[in-house]
């Protein structure tokens, strides 16, 4: 399962992470960002009404891979896991969140800023390692570096991408990135500016097909 859980990341390349305190909000942006083809979903417990969200768009979506992010509590992941949620996302290692997904067996990717966090993670039992946040943490030349020393280990930066570096990023070894306003046009979907919404998430995605075809 976990290894199947690499390959659909792998293959969808990008993980839109909604961020927005209103649900509707969340809930526009993540029907625009399914209609774009987008392959997975990370909902964050920040967003009011996360579980509900999450398990509503598995029961809408049931091709796109939706998991929980931000989760750092086992109440937290009880209730993800309890929505339907199909992986976990930490901003760095907790027990009870790790404990709760891996006794599901459900993936975990908890996030790690050094080399030692990213061996720790994966030994650990975290499936994939969040590289976070990718930007502070050196760019994609950080990716680079650690591909080397970990070449087993799948990693996945987030935090700072952005659509003129998310190309370099996968080009650097990740299995795939998390990328969050670019991807959630908040400003266009506060003012009910769908199109606009719309047009630039498909700008975003064009553009990392475009440069990685």
């Amino acid at each position: 399962m976990m290894s199947c859980f690499a390959d659909r990341l792998r293959a969808a390349r990008i993980v839109p992470v909604i961020r927005h305190s209103d649900p509707d909000i969340a809930l526009r942006g993540c029907h625009l960002l399914a209609e774009s083809g987008i392959a997975a979903l990370e909902i964050t417990t920040t967003v009011n009404g996360a579980p509900e969200l999450i398990a509503g768009l598995r029961r809408r979506f049931p091709a796109i891979c939706v998991g929980a992010g931000t989760v750092l509590t086992a109440e937290q992941a009880d209730a993800a896991l309890n929505a339907g949620a199909e992986f976990i996302v930490s901003p760095c290692w907790s027990d009870s969140a790790a404990a709760k997904a891996i006794d599901a067996g459900i993936p975990y990717l908890p996030g790690a800023m050094t080399p030692g966090e990213v061996h720790h993670h994966w030994h650990a039992g975290a499936t994939a390692v969040k590289v976070f946040p990718a930007d502070a943490a050196g760019g994609p030349e950080f990716i680079r570096a650690l591909r080397p020393v970990f070449p087993d280990i799948a990693l996945m930066p987030t935090g700072g991408i952005g659509p003129e570096s998310a190309q370099a990023y996968l080009d650097a070894g990740a299995i795939c990135i998390g990328m969050g306003g670019n991807l959630l046009p908040a400003r266009e979907l506060e003012s009910g500016d769908t199109g606009g919404a719309r047009r630039q998430i498909r700008a975003v995605l064009d553009r990392l097909n475009h440069s990685g075809g």
